[in-house]
This record gives C-alpha cells, structure tokens and sequence, in this order.
C-alpha cells in the first residue's frame, strides 16, 4: 500500500524541479538538456519523500523542506547517471528510458551528472529559509557531502565494483549496500531534521535507525526484484545483477531467506519509531511500502 502522502510530495517535487530548470544554464543547448532530461524522468523519489514526510512530523515548514528535498535529487540523479555509464554498470535502461549516456553521449553525461553534484550544494546554500539557521544550513552541506564522498555512497560503489566476480561475506554486502544505498536514504532524515526546530539527539537517533534499517531494506528488496520481476515493470534491465556476477541477498540466502531479512529489517524500522512522538503513520507505511513494492 503507498502512502497516502507519497503521491502528493511526489507532485511537490515534481513542480520545484520543473521551476528548478527552467531558470535556464549558462550553456542550455548543451548541458542543461542532459541534466533535465535525467532529473525529470521520474521515479520513486524516495528520498525526496523522506525529507518531506520527517520534516512535517518534527514541524518544519514546506517551503524550507524544498531545498534539501531537491537537492538530495539532483545528488541522488548524479550518481544514477554515473553508475549507467559503460565504466560503471554499464546499463542501457533507467526508469523505463535511455540512460543518460545512451540519450546523449558519455562525455556529456559525465558533465551532466558533475553538474548535478555541484547543483545539489548550490541549491542548500542559496535556498531563501524561513526559519532554518545559518548553522544548520550548513550541518546540511556537511551532512549530505559525507553521504555522498568516501565515507558513503561513492565508498560503497567502489566496494561494489571491486567485488564484481567475487564471493564476499553477509557482513561485507551489508557494509557495502549501507554506504552505496543507505547513507542518502539517512542523511535524508538527518537533514530535515536540521530544518526543522527539534533540537532532541534521541529523536535524531531513532529517525536514523529508522533510516538505516528503510536503506537496507530497500536494497534486499530490489535484489529480490532483480530476479521476480521483468525489465517492463523495474524500468531498468531485469537480471542485470546475475549478468554482472555481482554478490546479492538471494544469492548468499536464497529467495525465501531474502524476504525473511527484508520482513526483519522492517521490523527493524518499526520498533525505531516508537521512541518517536507525534504520528508516525506515514513514516511506517512507507517502510512496509519498500519492502512491498514491485518495481
């Protein structure tokens, strides 16, 4: 079952996005078309969401939850465009389309997706606040620059590109996914908490569990899917794990014992929440939406 407010913070997104690119690059014939085309090509937006939907429950206003929802995108976009290229993972499909490569050329999807890291800490920096600090304005930049370099998501794309062809252990597949994955699905919680005027490191700390349980269980869940489901339905090729040789939760557990973990992380999750005050119903039907979904 989605979330009843994934569709609508999904349209919200959607539009500051569209407002987002239409104020027009320097060099629009070029690369701001690479840009938009990958940035607005849809998507779960997951990250977006949780920005969103924990802000609201700690009190944070809208218009300030904007900028970090946005720039956890075009962050989020980057690495998308960088792990298609032939390099990387080597993928023709994304989200039901030509990745960014394919649409354009490699050159100009290297540069889209730099452009779109750097986008992603202008857009933090010169967002008008309402009543978001200067000091935790910048705990944002720090938080989603450390999510993203060497101590997050680059860190587990290189553990993942070295173990290609490789057997490794349950411990290191988690380290891996909880970098590659989970370090922007937490610093997601992590930043709209600094929007918002909850000052608890409780609170902070139960949202992050929350987070880091939600991020490794949506990644069981897409290794899942990467056998059950068809490239139709994922909007990417289907078995391209498998193809590439790469260690997976049904491949060191089988089927049956990835969704056991996946339905434990999600237990996971849940008992997270109930340190949290306020309703957290929308936070709770998102997890069992991730290990739910099928695409």
């Amino acid at each position: 079952m989605i979330p009843a407010s994934l569709p609508r913070f999904q349209q919200r997104l959607e539009q500051q996005l569209q407002q987002l690119m239409q104020q027009g690059l320097p060099d629009t014939a070029v690369l701001e078309p690479a840009m938009s085309y990958s940035l607005l090509l849809g998507g779960k937006r997951i990250r977006p969401y949780l920005v969103y939907v924990t802000g609201q429950l700690l009190g944070a206003r809208l218009e300030d939850l904007d900028a970090p929802a946005m720039a956890i995108e075009a962050l989020h976009t980057y690495s998308l465009i960088h792990d298609d290229l032939p390099a990387m993972d080597d993928d023709d499909l994304r989200r039901g389309k030509a990745t960014c490569h394919k649409a354009f050329n490699e050159a100009t999807a290297i540069l889209a997706g730099d452009a779109l890291q750097a986008l992603a800490f202008e857009i933090l920096s010169q967002h008008p606040y309402q009543q978001v600090s200067s000091a935790c304005q910048i705990k944002m930049v720090h938080a989603l620059a450390r999510a993203a370099g060497a101590a997050g998501m680059c860190a587990g794309q290189a553990i993942d590109l070295a173990q290609t062809n490789q057997q490794i252990d349950l411990n290191r597949l988690e380290q891996m996914h909880r970098l590659k994955t989970g370090a922007l699905i937490e610093c997601s919680v992590k930043m709209a908490y600094y929007c918002s005027p909850c000052q608890d490191p409780q609170v902070l700390a139960a949202l992050l569990t929350y987070a880091s349980a939600l991020g490794l269980a949506f990644q069981v869940q897409d290794d899942i899917l990467d056998i059950e489901s068809d490239t139709a339905t994922l909007g990417k090729p289907q078995g391209s794990d498998l193809k590439a040789n790469k260690s997976t939760y049904p491949a060191l557990l089988g089927l049956e014992g990835a969704r056991q973990k996946a339905g434990q992380l999600y237990q996971d999750a849940l008992a997270a929440l109930d340190t949290v005050p306020g309703d957290t119903s929308e936070l709770r039907a998102f997890a069992h939406y991730i290990i739910a979904r099928t695409f």
